[in-house]
Order: C-alpha cells, then structure tokens, then sequence
C-alpha cells in the first residue's frame, strides 16, 4: 500500500482521504535545506516519535519511540550527523530540530526517509509527518490533524511507501 500526496492538501491512502497541510512553498523536485518546499518522490516511512506525556502511545505496526527530552534531528550541512535522529549535550554546536517542543507539532511524528541511506548534505533534512491545528503551511513536512494522524498509523506497515507529487 502506499500514501499519496495528491495535492498540498490532500492525502491518500486506501479509501481514506485526510486533509493536510505542505511546504509553505509546496513540493518540489530539488528540495534544498530551508527553502520551505516538501519534496517529490517515493519514499519510505520511518518510525513513530511520541510524547508519552502528552499522548498514548499510538496503535500500529510500525516502531514507536518515547520523545526524550533530549532529542533532536541534525539539520545543519555541515554536520556529519545531518539529517540523523541526535541527543542534544551542552557543547553540541550544531544545528537541529528539537523533538520535544513547547507546542504540539511533534507530540507525534512518522519519519519520512527522505535523503535518508545516502544522504546529501543540504538536499534536506527531518522530512515528517506530524500535527497540525489548523493546517498552516510546513518547513517541508506533511502536517495532519490528530485524529487524522492515529487512524493513518493504525493503517500503514513498515513497508508502507509516501508518494508526493
């Protein structure tokens, strides 16, 4: 099975259709870091990240990880850990994206593998699908509401691939 991207604010999958929000500059072949677009391809689909303290965990077939307080996503080029799930230490100089967040972005996130096995420095990086409020545009995720969010993990398996047009 795969979920499609069929516009910037439609998902599919199997017969359930979701409303979602895109890259605030929308989808793109030639995704670079920071320019606000989601990228287009075929991609695999990660783990689920979740605040236990906030949300149950969720029911599904794919792996579920308790977001630390400490954890970040590399989103700096210069990096050797870019685009990599970090633990965020005192003398880390670096940038990144921190999972643990003061509003509800990342109370629960689907890691997309994109520039994932060979990564390109500054082609990209934290590629999720998390929550929204109110659909406002992303950096470059697909952002669902909640109840949106719990079915589609219920639904898709490991080998689940994202198709964003």
């Amino acid at each position: 099975m795969r979920i499609i991207l069929k516009n910037k604010e439609t998902l599919l999958y199997d017969e359930f259709e979701f409303k979602c929000s895109i890259g605030k500059n929308g989808s793109n072949n030639n995704k670079k870091e920071g320019d606000n677009t989601t990228p287009k391809g075929v991609f695999g689909i990660g783990n689920i990240f979740y605040r236990s303290d906030r949300v149950k965990k969720p029911i599904s077939n794919l792996k579920t990880i308790i977001i630390k307080k400490n954890m970040a996503w590399c989103d700096d080029p210069k990096s050797k850990l870019y685009n990599k799930l970090i633990k965020i230490k005192k003398n880390l100089n670096i940038s990144y994206e921190r999972l643990y967040r003061t509003d509800s972005k990342y109370d629960l996130l689907i890691v997309i593998k994109y520039n994932f096995k060979k990564i390109i420095k500054n082609k990209g990086s934290a590629i999720f699908i998390h929550l929204t409020k109110d659909y406002s545009p992303t950096q470059g995720c697909i952002a669902l509401k909640k109840k949106d969010f719990l079915i589609l993990s219920k639904l898709i398996k490991n080998n689940t691939k994202i198709k964003i047009d």
